[in-house]
Order: C-alpha cells, then structure tokens, then sequence
C-alpha cells in the first residue's frame, strides 16, 4: 500500500470569499444579495453572495443576467488589494499548523498536517481550530474537507457548504467517490460529465466499472487519470510554493480597550506568543509590526525595521511599545496584532522529516 495514504489533508475553502470580505467591511450589505464584479451589460460577476445565489446568480455570469435573475442585486466593484490583504491573514493562521501549504488562489488552499507544528494528531479537530480561529481573528466563515489526499479532500470540502466540514477517512474513500454523482468529481466539468453520460456514467460505481481500456479510448489520456481517481489512488503532494515571509499573533477582546496602559498588558501577551512561534519555527526577524482594528472594524499598522534580527519577548515588547505611543489611538480598540517579517529563513534548510507513521486520527 502506498505509505501517503496515511496522510492527513485539509482543504480549506473560504465561503463567498470576495462577497463576504464586501459585507464585513461594509454591515449594511449583511443579509442583502450582493455581487462583486460589474453591473453592466458588458460586466461580469466575480463572485455572489449566497443570497444572490438563491437567485441563481453565480461567479462568470454576466452582470446583465445576474441583474435580470435578481432585480435587488447589490453590484460591489472588486478591491483585489483588500482580498489579497485579507487572504494573507487567513494564510498567517495556516502557517502556524503546518509549513506544507499549496495556496490555489486568495480564497483556498491545501494543507498537510501529517505532522504538524501542534503535534495534534486529529486532522479534523485541526480544520475545526483554523475555521473557528478564522471567523474569530479575520470575520469570515470557511469550509474544510479533511481526508487522505488532495482530490477528496477538495471535494470534500463542497460538501457541508458553507460554514461547514466534511471528512473522509482513508477507509471510507472509495464508498464516498462510488456514491458520488460524476459532476461533483473535481475536474470534471460539463462537457466531460454530458459525455460520461452518454456513455452510462452517472456516479463513481459506474466510472469504477468501467476498465482502463474503456476510459483511455474513450477520453485519452485522461483516462487513467479517472481510472485511479475513483479507486482513491491520487496521492500527489502539498507543493508549498514560497517560503515563509511572516509570524504573527494577535487577539480580539470581548470587551473594546480604550487605555494604552490595558493595551500594553495585553500586548505582552502576544508577544510571548509571538516568541514562542519564532523558537518553534527556528527564525528571526528585523521588521516589527504592530496592528490595530479599531471598534468600527477599520485597521492601522505601525511597523518598523531593526537593525539586527531580533525573536525574544523583550526586544519585541520594547519595540511595539514604541510603536503604540507613536501616536494616540482614535478610538476603543478590539482586536491588537503583532507580526514580524524581513525573517532569516531565505537560506534555511529543510528541517528532516521524521520517518515515522502516526496514528491516522481523522
């Protein structure tokens, strides 16, 4: 047996993500059908709330027709700045799991927590930890799919949309692809499903039944590809494809802060957070910044760069407190961050990966 069919995989997934970033910044779209793209008869939709979605409205329609399903229809222009903002926040959280993240765009991306940077051996309580740390730190809802590889895991993650998880036992693979209808498989669009149709194949029982030489003469090379897949033998790796640029800390207070003196206190906090991080990953950093969302949801960052590489509580705190009284604060404050970055790492071996088989608890 193939040893990466113990691997643990998430795929998260960020529900409505442009849509939603739309309505957290600005309350008054909350429960309104809204979509983030153009309006007009050459416009076209970027992506739809889910309550434009009850309307039929979907990302790549054109504004015309999204207009024409849902008269009420809220067009947003996009704020790819914003998105990208707010995508690298989210990532920020994954980092702290796991350095073995395949971003797939702002929205979404795979992670292998196999072994993991919390040394939890549940990858589904760790998905449940990242969406709940997600709503809580950044304000918006993801969905996760949890199994033994990148393909089930994506599909998995379509399946308790939104706000919610799916997983996917390594026993119980090849019950779930045999069950499921041959549009929901991932990469097979409308055209390949209308053929497989012709040909008799409505879900995964009927793909399995077909042989290889069946599929490779019917869809080529591809074939082999569908041939494996619903067998559950897909076991391609999380590729990162950067290298940690960042470590950060931060935390929402139930209760608004006004003084700087309560800041400080919790400040201190997140930086011995933040140190611990650091040690964990084995890196430094020279840029120090330090975030603040004010009660209206609006975020100031104050940043600034040491000489020297810096990762012990004491240098962070003296630096942040520098960066907090650089100017008063203009309102309650409910959320304080610090992060650091310029790390250390650019010449950094790959840590050895031990060589060991951990309990598969999904």
């Amino acid at each position: 047996m193939d040893s990466r069919a113990n691997r643990k995989i998430i795929h998260i997934d960020m529900d409505a993500f442009y849509a939603s970033v739309e309505q957290m910044d600005n309350p008054e779209l909350n429960g309104k059908p809204v979509a983030v793209g153009g309006g007009g008869e050459r416009g076209v939709v970027a992506a739809a709330s889910y309550e434009a979605r009850k309307f039929g409205v979907r990302s790549a329609m054109s504004g015309f027709q999204a207009r024409k399903n849902c008269p009420d229809l809220i067009f947003v222009k996009p704020r790819f700045t914003r998105y990208k903002e707010i995508s690298q926040q989210i990532r920020s959280v994954f980092y702290e799991y796991t350095d073995l993240v395949e971003p797939l765009s702002l929205d979404e991306a795979y992670l292998d927590v196999t072994q993991n940077k919390k040394f939890h051996p549940s990858a589904t309580l760790i998905a449940k930890e990242i969406r709940e740390r997600i709503f809580q730190e950044v304000g918006l809802r993801a969905s996760a799919g949890i199994s033994n590889s990148k393909f089930v895991a994506k599909i998995a993650s379509d399946v308790n949309k939104p706000n919610g998880q799916k997983t996917i036992p390594p026993e119980e693979v090849e019950k779930f692809l045999e069950e499921l209808p041959i549009e929901k498989f991932f990469g097979i669009g409308r055209v390949t499903a209308s053929k497989m149709f012709q040909l008799g194949i409505f879900t995964g029982r009927d793909l399995k039944g077909k042989s290889l030489d069946f599929l490779i003469t019917h869809f080529k090379n591809s074939g082999n590809h569908y041939y494996k897949v619903v067998r559950g033998e897909h076991f391609s790796d999380v590729k990162p494809n950067r290298i940690q640029k960042s470590v950060a800390a931060e935390h929402t207070f139930s209760k608004n802060l006004t003084s700087e003196i309560f800041m400080m206190e919790r400040l201190e906090a997140i930086a011995e957070e933040l140190q611990n991080r650091l040690m964990r990953s084995k890196v430094a950093a020279k840029t120090i910044t330090l975030k603040i969302k004010y009660s209206d949801f609006s975020i100031q960052t104050r940043s600034k760069t040491l000489p020297v590489f810096v990762k012990d509580k004491s240098m962070l705190l003296s630096t942040v407190k520098e960066l907090l009284f650089q100017e008063k604060v203009k309102e309650s404050v409910r959320l304080l961050g610090i992060s650091v970055s310029n790390l250390n790492n650019k010449s950094q071996q790959e840590e050895e990966v031990m060589d060991i088989q951990l309990k598969f608890e999904f």
